[in-house]
Order: C-alpha cells, then sequence, then structure tokens
C-alpha cells in the first residue's frame, strides 16, 4: 500500500531507530505487507507516527510469540468490533505457549537427571554425552 507524504517526517533510518530495529527489518515488513511503503518526495520515503506505532505493534506482538500472518490478521482487526477474534488469536497463541513450556520443563528436568547421574563416578561413560550417542 502507498501513501501520500502528508504529516510524514521521519526517514527509514530514524523509523527503524525509533522502532528499535535494522532498516532492513522495515524493509521486510513492508515486502510482507505488514508496512505501508509511502512515496518519494524529493527521492526521500517520509514515515510518520502512525507508522512508527505499527512497527511498535508488530515488535510487541512478535515478543509475544505471534506468527507474521497472526500480526498481520491482528492489524487489520477493527479494535471495537473484532475482539472476539483477537481473543481467539490470544488464546491460540496461549496454548501453543503451555505447550512449549511444558516441552521445555520436560527437557530441562531429563538434563537435570543427567546431570545428577554424571555426578556418580562409578567407571562408566558420562551419562550426559551417552545419551546423545556421541
Amino acid at each position: 500500500m502507498v501513501r501520500n507524504q502528508e504529516g510524514r517526517s521521519l526517514t527509514i533510518g530514524k523509523l527503524a531507530q525509533a522502532g528499535d530495529v535494522g532498516v532492513e527489518t522495515v524493509r521486510f515488513y513492508q515486502r510482507r505487507g505488514l508496512l505501508d511503503t509511502p512515496t518519494r518526495a524529493h527521492g526521500v520515503r517520509r514515515y510518520g507516527s502512525e507508522d512508527l506505532r505499527r512497527l511498535r505493534f508488530i515488535r510487541q506482538a512478535q515478543a509475544s510469540g505471534f506468527t507474521l500472518e497472526q500480526i498481520r490478521e491482528l492489524l487489520e482487526l477493527d479494535a471495537g468490533a473484532d475482539r472476539a477474534r483477537a481473543r481467539t488469536l490470544a488464546e491460540t497463541r496461549i496454548a501453543a505457549l503451555d505447550e512449549k513450556i511444558a516441552e521445555l520443563e520436560r527437557a530441562r528436568d531429563a538434563l537435570r537427571r543427567l546431570a545428577a547421574r554424571c555426578r556418580v563416578e562409578d567407571g562408566q561413560p558420562c551419562p550426559i554425552l551417552a545419551s546423545f550417542d556421541m
């Protein structure tokens, strides 16, 4: 999507800096259709506060574990009318995070058991190394 330059004062570098990302990240989001690409004025694209707000939204949603496709959908939702869909997306993400946490806890517990067995000097190979079948 291309917009006019009215009310826009940030270069892509300043937008990236304000959003705590790199310029290539901004360009990536533009290619994916998550951020608009403004038209050039005197050879330079200018971005505004709405672009920065959207960039920050994308980053916060990513930090919450949403995929870019889920973020695209969230960006398209109407804040007043689409609460149920936003909640469903969040609940789906929470369930995925819960499963990942459970998986990490299982891995931690298995490694703890191996580390405890490794403390015992019994002439056998290290159980940690043996379990990874080196």
